[in-house]
């Protein structure tokens, strides 16, 4: 049976038939105890769901939804090692990379357990290494920089992980180079020396054509500068992938090679050895700290019954805005200028996961799945898209993140700045409170509302808040790892495999293609826009 033929999915169509007519500011007025009873807790975050357009039968015909699709039995297999990445014949265990104990799971007759406490063990060797300026270069001298060389979730987890904790105390300095067109590189290198500079070539395949250009390129600048060829891959590189034979074969030292599993997903790695440069950023024991944060998080998801389960109470929310309410986006926007990488990096989590139009048994699907995802530090918002938000055509969907406490902030030197960092910080979250607060009651938020038409506020935008009790390495960790359950659920709902990426791969092999062509000149083969494009770029007259 399709889904929208199914008794809970018409039983929510017919409600939302009901709940459209209803204003958030009218349901408030009717139900004033819902900012408290819609506020939930989990491994160090609260989130307040009573902004969402969803009346408690709401809640309790999406909890039937849940339950229809199985939603138990799948978490389940999630937390078991089953092949749940059908499409692969794949377990999915990103969340075994941060067990702090060993939960029996064997995959291909190995513990997996076992298997990722090896590589930790080993991350953990080159990590004391590197900050203990015991690394040399091949001129003998100890390594400041260290580059990483990846793309996707080889680049975007780390980074994010690094740019939200600031180490100000590291005693190495993290670059991260993603983009394949050289300008970037250039730049970077120009301001690196290529006698303390390491390079960390991560990619799960080892063949992904745009970390190989920039490894190659960063090879290419260690022998211009002196190094061997051999001194340069020994000193200076470390691999890190799922491909042992490819880093052999590039030329990285064995005692230099990370690993990690194809049951690891891209987006999902930050947690595996990966996230090296993490550690060689702020220690092992903050890297082992974002692990248990994460850790804690999935403890919580997976023995939490549903009404007080976070993952699933935020991904009904999606359901019900994306499939019930015909809201088609979804704002990421953190009140904290140290999580300015989250919206990129949840982007790419939900759009890569859930951007399918098929169910998991191939067939094509009649309703809609993943919202369009973007966002921005909310303050910087405020002067951008929030002009949309209030008084667009457009509905969105938005989340509020911010953390209650800053104790980085007492850590300044004096007491006057103390006192106006404090209050920046007041200031960040009563611009959170009030813009959530005017995107739901709208003009009623007002003394006196305008009469003016241009200076209306229709509200009724639903949103959710997220307080970390402050941002560290354990509330980072279950942050994130409460955004990959949640996406996890809303594929469950959606019956779609969220652990997949064809639409990447096929980018990937066109582009390999693409790239012959515009170096022999011969296009025939591609479409004619393509064709004439490579002309142009070529130099050609059309």
């Amino acid at each position: 049976m399709s889904l929208t033929k199914t008794p809970a999915w018409q039983n929510l169509a017919e409600h939302a038939n009901d709940v459209r007519q209803q204003h958030l500011k009218d349901i408030f007025a009717q139900d004033p105890q819902r900012g408290h009873r819609d506020q939930i807790s989990a491994a160090g975050i609260t989130a307040n769901v009573s902004r969402q357009r969803i009346l408690p039968q709401t809640w309790q015909y999406l909890y039937e939804l849940a339950e229809q699709q199985q939603l138990s039995a799948c978490i389940e297999k999630l937390f078991s090692g089953q092949p749940i990445n059908h499409t692969e014949n794949r377990a999915a265990l990103h969340t075994a990379l941060r067990e702090q104990h060993d939960s029996g799971i064997v995959v291909d007759g190995y513990s997996v357990f076992e298997q990722v406490q090896t590589q930790l063990s080993r991350m953990s060797v080159l990590v004391d290494r590197i900050r203990a300026g015991q690394w040399r270069g091949f001129t003998g001298l100890a390594i400041t920089d260290v580059v990483n060389m990846g793309v996707g979730g080889s680049d975007l987890g780390p980074h994010l992980a690094v740019s939200a904790l600031q180490p100000t105390d590291s005693p190495i300095r993290v670059h991260y180079l993603s983009s394949m067109d050289g300008a970037r590189t250039a730049n970077l290198l120009a301001s690196l020396s290529p006698h303390t500079t390491l390079f960390v070539f991560a990619s799960k395949t080892f063949t992904t054509i745009d970390t190989l250009a920039n490894a190659q390129t960063g090879l290419e600048w260690l022998m211009a500068h002196g190094a061997s060829r051999e001194l340069a891959l020994k000193q200076h590189f470390i691999g890190v992938s799922t491909n042992v034979q490819k880093m052999t074969a590039f030329g990285i030292h064995p005692a230099h090679q990370l690993y990690f599993w194809d049951w690891v997903g891209g987006r999902y790695s930050l947690w595996s050895t990966i996230g090296v440069t993490i550690a060689i950023a702020l220690g092992m024991d903050a890297f082992r700290t974002l692990l248990k944060g994460a850790s804690d998080m999935d403890a919580h998801f997976h023995q939490t019954p549903i009404a007080e389960n976070l993952p699933i109470r935020l991904a009904l929310t999606t359901i019900w805005n994306r499939n019930f309410l015909g809201i088609h986006g979804k704002a990421i926007l953190p009140y904290d200028a140290r999580l300015n990488l989250l919206p990129a990096y949840l982007t790419q989590l939900i759009m890569e996961s859930n951007g399918k139009s098929v169910d998991r048994a191939g067939n094509s699907i009649s309703y809609r799945t993943c919202p369009i995802v973007w966002g921005e530090v909310g303050p910087n918002a405020q002067h951008a898209f929030y002009q949309l938000l209030h008084q667009g055509t457009e509905a969105a969907a938005c989340d509020f993140i911010a953390p209650i406490h800053r104790p980085d902030i007492e850590q300044s030197a004096d007491e006057a700045t103390r006192d106006a960092l404090r209050y920046q910080h007041q200031l960040a979250l009563a611009n959170l409170l009030a813009q959530s607060s005017v995107l739901m009651l709208g003009d009623a938020a007002l003394d006196a509302p305008p009469t003016d038409p241009h200076k209306h506020y229709a509200g009724n935008q639903p949103s959710t808040t997220l307080l970390l009790e402050q941002l560290d390495a354990h509330s980072l960790g279950a942050l994130i790892a409460l955004y990959e359950h949640q996406t996890f659920v809303e594929a469950v709902i959606w019956n779609i495999n969220p652990f997949d990426q064809w639409g990447v791969e096929l980018g990937k092999q066109i582009a390999i293609k693409t790239l012959t062509a515009l170096q022999e000149g011969q296009a025939e083969s591609l479409d004619a826009a393509t064709q004439a494009l490579i002309a142009t770029l070529n130099g050609q007259t059309l």
